[in-house]
């Protein structure tokens, strides 16, 4: 599948900013089954200095200086990216996930995809005894890790409901398990949490994802949202596997990567140092749309 992608990212500054350090994420980026035809990204005010390179997990990063005051900030990125579904794995022939347990634990890997960077709590997605017991209902002794991971993303799925203002992004995934509702980072954490609490490599994972029209309707420009999901590790074979717990879908053509990490400080579109006072005010519009092939290039 091939996609068209528009983001734009603004900020309204109370009081002027004389000054901002910025590192940017925004960009989608080359991995095993997406390939980035092309890409554009427009700052204004046009910082004094720029540099693009990738961080330790691959992600596109661009780091960016603000030397002049400025009370607005518009960060617009364009892509096209192709998207290729994942090899075919059938649940059940996925190893016991005692194994990949075991496996993670005795990795020797220190690249940013080795699962063994994936196994421990972080700041923001701290280990739960609640969670981890949910989790364990779906890891039966000597089950399939996809297809207990399935398993409990469907459970997820059926039993929390998605709410918008609910939540935000300081909220610990202990606070939104307890209530059952929030929003897809939410999920995403409650789940990295429950499975990392079973010794299981588990990441989080920031893009898009398609959305469909309803009938006659027409797409709205602008209506689409960044998205949030899971990778989990099934073994040296089987590698990284994707799970929207939101959605309760298995990762494929609809879902476009744009950074991964261990949680969302390492994956955040916009990161970094402001010197102000005052309060800000964030917009953001994503638009999504399928491409046929020849519109690609």
């Amino acid at each position: 599948m091939n996609y068209q992608i528009r983001q734009t990212t603004e900020y309204t500054y109370a009081t002027p900013v004389p000054f901002a350090q910025h590192v940017l994420r925004v960009t989608p980026i080359n991995r095993p089954g997406q390939t980035v035809w092309s890409s554009l990204l427009e700052i204004t005010p046009p910082p004094a200095h720029c540099e693009e390179g990738t961080d330790f997990f691959g992600n596109c990063i661009v780091r960016v200086d603000l030397e002049k005051a400025h009370d607005r900030l518009s960060i617009r990125s364009a892509a096209r990216v192709r998207v290729e579904p994942p090899f075919p794995l059938l649940p059940e022939l996925s190893p016991a996930w005692e194994d990949v347990r075991c496996a993670a634990a005795a990795s020797a890997d220190l690249g940013g995809l080795s699962p063994a960077h994936y196994l421990f709590a972080t700041r923001l997605v701290p280990l739960s005894e609640a969670i981890t017991a949910y989790a364990e209902a779906s890891f039966t002794p000597r089950r399939s890790i996809l297809a207990a991971a399935i398993d409990l993303m469907n459970r997820m799925h059926a039993e929390f409901a998605y709410r918008p203002g609910t939540t935000d992004v300081t909220t610990p995934p202990d606070a939104a398990f307890a209530q059952r509702r929030g929003v897809c980072q939410d999920f995403a954490n409650i789940m990295i949490a429950g499975l990392r609490g079973l010794g299981l490599s588990a990441g989080y994972v920031s893009g898009y994802v398609r959305t469909v029209n309803v009938g006659d309707q027409p797409r709205l420009e602008g209506a689409d949202a960044s998205h949030a999901w899971v990778m989990i590790w099934c073994g040296e074979a089987a590698g990284w596997r994707g799970l929207d717990p939101t959605n309760g879908l298995l990762v494929g053509e609809d879902h476009i990567v744009v950074a991964i990490g261990r949680d969302y400080a390492d994956v955040a579109p916009v990161d970094g140092v402001i010197v102000a006072s005052g309060d800000h005010e964030l917009m953001t519009a994503v638009d999504v749309v399928p491409l046929r092939v020849e519109e690609s290039r």
